[in-house]
């Protein structure tokens, strides 16, 4: 169903202008203690307090009605950071991980992003689309409806434009918004002799020319792409009219996160080794950050500065990361959750930083994000009447109903809760 009724709901409605917020607009939710949202045709139609109108239903008497019973209604979650193309496994590495071996160690030996780099050039394009269709369902399951994929784990042109066409060809297979980036610059290919000027000559051109407009990422560290290699790339997608998005500051402060500003960069996400200098000048500027703490949690136990960056008036969101080494979550409820727990953020700052701000970063924001009028009912129903268990929860489970353009694709029934007609 397309057309349906919510009633009795606490509505985090995040209604605002089309910016992202910033430092105490992140703890305003827009709430609405006991509200209705009307979705008509696939689009919210009418959000307003109390009881409804008999003039809002009309004449549509077999209209279904949920009643939430007071429960959050909010928007998706928007996860702006994922590389969740991937073929193979990297479980022995975990292990070795778990052994005490450092993840940069392992990358400097070949494993890594590059184990999973030899799994991808040896899957089919039909492969990669399955394996990702199966986890954007896992990700819709917890609430997320809008994410984006990276490419980045072909690093040769052919294999780079195989997974690009996976990810066009799973968001023409589901309702959710997905938003590809091409991450080609994602590790430094030993065995490809001028591999950084390959990328920057052949393999973006040729991105460019089928997907135009398409964002261009890089991985900026040390055993990765250097400053100067990632300024040339940005150089290149700039003239060729991509937006340009960085990973910065995993693990040391190279100085990349003060040139991708310079540069009008979309995002700088990591920023766990970022300096104050650098912070200052993202807050000053027009570029977000992007706090990954899954990573964190996963490999050192290291995390963004959260409450400076936001105290400083920098514009963030959050996102899982979703990978198969350094980030296997897909759950925006637990990275929200970790934001909390270890990067400071309050409850209502973190679900603005998974929601609009999320949004903000892929241009979604006009589409997805809050709960207005005109925009797409990319909607879920929590199991509570307090938003702040999200954050509470260390890993909450799946919430009630999750709807995509008015179309309810995930149901939970048990507990309280009403849908008639």
């Amino acid at each position: 169903m397309t057309d349906f009724l919510i009633i009795n709901a606490r509505i985090l409605t995040l209604a605002g202008d089309n910016s992202p917020r910033r430092k105490q607009e992140m703890n305003d939710l827009g709430v609405i203690e006991l509200g209705h949202v009307l979705v008509k045709d696939g689009l919210i139609k009418h959000v307003g307090e109390g009881v409804p109108s008999e003039d809002l239903i009309g004449e549509d008497e077999d209209l279904p009605i949920v009643d939430a019973y007071g429960r959050v209604l909010m928007p998706t979650f928007v996860d702006c950071h994922t590389h969740s193309c991937w073929a193979g496994s990297r479980l022995e590495e975990f292990e070795m991980g778990l052994r005490g071996v450092p993840y940069l160690e392992i990358l400097q030996n070949g494993g890594g992003i590059m184990s999973t780099v030899r799994a991808v050039r040896e899957s089919s394009q039909e492969e990669l689309t399955i394996d990702l269709l199966g986890r954007l369902g896992l990700m819709t399951s917890l609430g997320t409806t809008s994410m984006e994929v990276k490419s980045g784990y072909g690093l040769t042109t052919k294999d780079e434009l195989k997974m690009l066409r996976a990810v066009h060809d799973a968001s023409q297979d589901v309702p959710q918004l997905i938003v590809g980036t091409f991450l080609g610059a994602h590790a430094i290919d030993p065995e490809q002799k001028n591999f950084a000027e390959i990328v920057i000559h052949e393999t973006l051109p040729a991105v460019v020319q089928e997907f135009p407009g398409i964002t261009c990422d890089a991985y900026c560290e040390e055993g990765a792409w250097s400053v100067k290699q990632t300024t040339a790339l940005f150089e290149k997608a700039t003239a060729l009219n991509c937006p340009i998005r960085a990973h910065v500051d995993q693990f040391n402060p190279l100085g990349m996160l003060r040139k991708a500003v310079e540069m009008g960069a979309k995002s700088v996400d990591h920023l766990e080794a970022s300096t104050d200098d650098e912070l200052k000048l993202l807050a000053a500027s027009n570029t977000m950050g992007v706090f990954l703490p899954s990573s964190g949690f996963c490999l050192h136990d290291a995390y963004a500065r959260g409450r400076e960056i936001i105290d400083l008036g920098c514009a963030v969101a959050i996102a899982t990361n979703y990978n198969p080494g350094s980030a296997p979550s897909p759950s925006m409820p637990f990275t929200i959750s970790l934001a909390c727990r270890r990067l400071g953020l309050t409850p209502a700052e973190a679900i603005t930083a998974a929601t609009f701000n999320a949004a903000c970063v892929l241009d979604l924001q006009s589409k997805v994000g809050t709960i207005e009028e005109g925009k797409r009912a990319d909607i879920q129903l929590l199991d509570c009447n307090d938003e702040r268990e999200l954050a509470w929860h260390v890993s909450s489970g799946s919430p009630l109903l999750v709807a995509i353009k008015g179309e309810i694709v995930h149901l939970l029934t048990d507990g309280e809760m009403d849908i008639e007609g």
